[in-house]
């Protein structure tokens, strides 16, 4: 059982200073921590046994066992009737359940639509026109939980402790976190909402028709800070006095501590039973509602979609969040390149081995091969069934014709020719995507830890071969590799790796004069991705007794969550140094869940804006249900997983897109989720919004490609002139968390009374 947390005010954003409020592991959260360990324990075990060809495949259980499961539940919802207690209880949340939707903790339409269905003594108010009238699904009487009082407030309690966890990382790292649930947890706490206390990322527009992208002019001066690594978390200090006296700037700097209490406090809820049971019957509900939700109102959303002139699905706002730069250009379009430049610049330098120094035709000739006869089969860089549960032979997919010379060649910024074909083959796909002008796109660039000379030499290419385009932002990708190149003797302990990593961003923020490129790069970097193969799993258990990065010396690799919480730091750093400066900041958005442990997902749902894949949230209800009550945004891939680890029909991203969890695939995808999903143009739509939502464009990029009051909750934050949207789908999702998040502040606010 998961130990009751008070819902204290120290979570207040009212109170919240710009500081990390750091806590020490108490009686209740050492408690908490043996659970959470005992979780821990059961992934690690879960993956040293599992059967590869059955990732997916969760057994039944034993019908048996389930008969048993509901008498047992049937006989204590028999004892619970008569007992006096949990009958006053009842009637007090009923009461409570007729008078709490009248507190404006959400958009005042939302809540009388769901306040006078649970009471039919208060009458309906007006609805404004711009919220649109549609067939709603209810359910009225008892509380409408589906479990016993206690079990349902101990849900309740646990689910917005962990709300409140994650309103606090997000808002200390400048994420994002949604207005409808951030109302809610201030009504919990009686507090005002206040729109002026909102945080949100902070993200520059691309320039405007004639300024110059790479303009050096007006670079901010040195602030002469000194900047020091310690614990594994870049320090800043105002001046060398500050720094030798162990002063750092007043910035948020996480603690190791706290962030293992907060974690242990998730985790310890996947293994609490009430709060399970709760979560699955809301999952299950909420898709049996959209069921029903499509089935009365299908034709009304598509008279809406039909109503406005211009706007299909074709010229909606579509942005693939989940594509690497490597792999942006297709294998027809790579094939026709290679072959190009052999014939116009075959006797090109383009390789150095030694003091050797090779053309492009000879290249092709010590490969035995030439490129007239090269075919797309024979390129073979698409990831077929061979690839399946192979995440190396999914990564040599890389190499063309499964040479690496051809990838260093043309795949690579940092090279013998300075990457210029790789720009090229950039410019080339950026130029599609500006010629189409509704899709947009995030590719993925690598920055590996080696050195800190990586920073420099990215930003130098960048600058030098013009690769900025309108319809393009930047992430950076930092594969797990720690262990390669502890192998490798290049570093002495992970801190060098997060110092390679880290430390030239923020000499690049607090000196921009010296390091230019660097600067100018980093306006059109939206995010930072870890990246690697999840199944890889490490013995070591994360905790608070865990080594700092100083003393990672061994040659293993450290856990999924070492490696997130400790990029997290720093980019929470970095982000509340650049915001000082006025600059930028960045979103974390890891790929997590595609495969490994459920405690990956735990992890993210703390440190991450949003997430790429997400397929295992299938494995836990109580994740799965908080992802979507705090609304993280997920980027699934299903042909990507279709390839490496889940077949594309089994793919949950319609099962997700029903129950209203924000999403978005790749481009490419849309044609497969037509056909193998059925999904209709309401749903394509609304998967092109969300995608706009969640991706690295800017505040006034996102106003002008889908509403100027986008952030607003509902049907009102909606220009279907813009997204082809249905409102009634908009009123439906709205409608929907509110009446979740109202279930759980509502047994809080009950039990407090």
């Amino acid at each position: 059982m998961v130990a009751p947390v008070t819902i204290a005010t120290s979570y207040s954003a009212v109170e919240m200073p710009r500081l990390f409020p750091k806590m020490s592991m108490s009686e209740v959260d050492e408690k908490v921590r043996l659970i959470a360990e005992k979780v821990y324990a059961s992934a690690l075990k879960e993956e040293d046994t599992k059967d590869a060809m059955a990732l997916f495949t969760v057994p039944e259980d034993c019908p048996i066992g389930l008969h048993e499961d509901r008498e047992r539940a049937l006989q204590k919802e028999l004892a619970e009737q008569h007992s006096q207690e949990s009958a006053k209880k009842k009637k007090n949340f009923m009461l409570k359940r007729s008078h709490s939707m009248s507190l404006s903790v959400s958009t005042d339409w939302a809540l009388s639509l769901v306040s006078p269905l649970l009471s039919p003594t208060i009458p309906e108010p007006c609805q404004p026109e711009i919220f649109p009238d549609f067939q709603r699904v209810t359910i009225s009487g008892d509380y409408c939980a589906g479990i016993t009082v206690e079990d349902y407030e101990q849900a309740a309690k646990s689910l917005l402790t962990a709300l409140f966890i994650r309103e606090k990382y997000s808002r200390l790292a400048y994420h994002r976190f949604p207005r409808t649930t951030a109302k809610f947890l201030h009504n919990a706490r009686d507090e005002e909402w206040r729109e002026e206390d909102e945080i949100l990322p902070d993200i520059w527009p691309y320039p405007h028709e004639g300024e110059d992208p790479y303009s050096m002019e007006g670079i901010p001066e040195d602030l002469n800070y000194m900047l020091q690594m310690k614990d594994g978390i870049v320090h800043v200090y105002d001046n060398a006095e500050a720094l030798k006296q162990e002063q750092p700037h007043s910035l948020p700097y996480p603690d190791l501590e706290t962030f293992a209490i907060d974690l242990s406090h998730v985790l310890a809820m996947i293994a609490d039973g009430p709060t399970k049971t709760y979560c699955h019957r809301r999952l299950n509900f909420l898709a049996s509602k959209f069921y029903l939700h499509e089935m009365l109102n299908e034709m009304a959303e598509l008279k809406e979609l039909k109503s406005v002139p211009h706007r299909d699905f074709y010229n909606v706002r579509k942005v693939d969040t989940h594509i690497h730069a490597a792999a942006c250009m297709n294998q027809k379009h790579l094939l026709k390149f290679i072959k190009t430049t052999y014939q116009t610049e075959a006797d090109r330098v383009v390789l150095e081995k030694g003091c050797q120094k090779i053309t492009l035709k000879e290249v092709f000739n010590n490969l035995n091969m030439d490129p007239y006869d090269l075919t797309v089969d024979s390129l073979d860089v698409h990831a077929g069934r061979q690839t399946f549960h192979r995440f190396d032979k999914f990564n040599s997919k890389y190499n063309p014709v499964g040479a690496s010379e051809l990838r260093e060649i043309y795949l690579k910024s940092d090279n013998y020719i300075k990457g210029e074909y790789f720009a090229r083959l950039v410019k080339e796909v950026a130029a599609e995507l500006e010629e189409s002008k509704y899709q947009h796109a995030e590719p993925r660039l690598s920055i590996y830890g080696r050195s800190t000379s990586e920073w420099e030499s990215l930003a130098t290419w960048f600058i030098q071969h013009k690769v900025h385009s309108p319809n393009m932002r930047w992430m950076i990708q930092v594969p797990r590799i720690y262990d390669i190149f502890r192998s490798k003797k290049l570093v002495p302990h992970f801190a060098k790796m997060l110092e390679n990593i880290f430390l030239p961003l923020f000499e690049a923020t607090v000196n921009p004069q010296k390091h230019k490129a660097i600067h100018i790069f980093l306006k059109y970097v939206t995010g930072f991705d870890s990246v690697d193969d999840e199944s890889k799993h490490s013995d070591h258990m994360f905790s608070y007794k865990s080594p700092k990065p100083e003393s990672w010396t061994t040659d293993d690799n450290p856990p999924y969550t070492y490696y997130l919480f400790y990029m997290y730091a720093n980019i929470m750093v970095l982000n509340n140094l650049r915001k000082e400066r006025g600059l930028n900041t960045f979103q974390f958005r890891p790929h997590c869940g595609e495969a490994g442990s459920i405690t990956h997902l735990v992890s993210a749902f703390l440190t991450a804006d949003n997430i790429s894949h997400g397929l295992n949230l299938k494995k836990s209800p109580v994740l799965q249900y908080l992802y979507y009550l705090a609304q993280v945004p997920i980027a699934m891939s299903p042909l990507s997983n279709n390839s490496l680890f889940l077949q594309y029909s089994k793919n949950p991203l319609r099962e997700f897109l029903h129950k209203g969890q924000s999403h978005w695939n790749e481009n490419e995808s849309y044609d497969c989720l037509f056909f193998t999903f059925s999904q209709i143009t309401c749903d394509l739509c609304e998967i092109a919004r969300n995608s706009v939502l969640q991706s690295g464009l800017s505040h006034q990029e996102k106003k002008h490609f889908i509403g100027s009051n986008y952030l607003q909750d509902g049907p009102e934050g909606n220009d279907i002139r813009r997204t082809n949207v249905a409102q009634i789908r908009m009123a439906y999702r709205h409608e929907t968390l509110c009446n979740e998040l109202s279930f759980l502040v509502d047994a809080v606010k009950t039990e407090s009374g």
